[in-house]
């Protein structure tokens, strides 16, 4: 496993990387990637990867980049919409289990069921009972998964003020984004606050030995890829790994502590 130093206590910008290194170093672990898929598949496993963060904090970019050469047939991208009235009758998990992994797939969810701890409870979209029925019960439902042979595994995408207003304008405006906007847009800077508690608190009480969240400082898309899947490789065991482009950067991908909260690493 790639070792890890400890965040700087500020939040400030990582150097950046040129185009030319980024899309060096992207095809070197989109290399890692394919060499892990044949691994996972020779060997039967399970692997969940959970991408959360707020709107335009880079996830679908990030989801993209892993699974752009890997093949479709065990690589699944899950990104669920509104909830049927159906599903709101039923188990919370109940329409997440339908998409989790079986031996020789590797699946990836853009949003998961924190969606209830983030934008269902800034929004209102769920009751304060559902919401504390969601959080006592979360973490029984991952550590079940993760006796069950799953690999899981939980980022967190964290943008500042500034850069996620930069990129909701970019939507706007931009013809080949327009997809993305969706009304909950136009509430996401004005509920930060709202969605910054929400964070918050998603994070300590779900933060565990078992099933722990890895925050990434998201401001620099082509840092935050390129960390993301530094991180996650280095965290799983597979025949011929280049351990020497596995190193991540501290200041960009760390596991979530709570004093990041309050010292400006995680964005206020």
């Amino acid at each position: 496993m790639t070792k890890k130093s400890r965040p700087s206590d500020a939040r400030g910008s990582s150097r950046s990387v040129s185009k030319k290194d980024y899309r060096a170093d992207l095809r070197v672990l989109q290399i890692e990637l394919v060499k892990l898929q044949r691994h996972f598949i020779r060997c039967g496993d399970k692997i969940l990867v959970l991408i959360e963060g707020r709107d335009a904090a880079g996830k679908d970019g990030v989801i993209k980049r892993i699974v752009q050469h890997l093949s479709p047939r065990e690589t699944r991208v899950v990104a669920l919409g509104r909830p049927s009235d159906r599903d709101r009758s039923a188990w919370y998990f109940q329409r997440f289990v339908l998409h989790l992994p079986v031996a020789q797939e590797f699946v990836l969810f853009n949003r998961s069921w924190y969606n209830r701890a983030g934008v269902e409870r800034v929004m209102g979209f769920c009751s304060d009972t559902e919401y504390a029925e969601f959080m006592e019960t979360v973490l029984d439902f991952e550590h079940m998964l993760t006796r069950s042979g799953v690999k899981l595994f939980k980022y967190y995408l964290d943008i500042s003020r500034g850069e996620q207003k930069k990129r909701l304008k970019d939507r706007r405006e931009n013809l080949l984004k327009q997809w993305k906007v969706s009304p909950i847009d136009g509430q996401a800077l004005e509920r930060w606050d709202a969605y910054s508690l929400a964070r918050n608190e998603m994070l300590s009480r779900t933060h565990n030995p078992i099933t722990p969240w890895t925050v990434l400082r998201a401001d620099d898309k082509r840092l935050t890829r390129l960390n993301l899947i530094r991180d996650l490789l280095s965290r799983l065991d597979y025949g011929e790994k280049n351990e020497s482009v596995l190193l991540t950067d501290p200041d960009v991908v760390f596991p979530y502590h709570e004093a990041y909260v309050h010292n400006g690493l995680i964005a206020p």
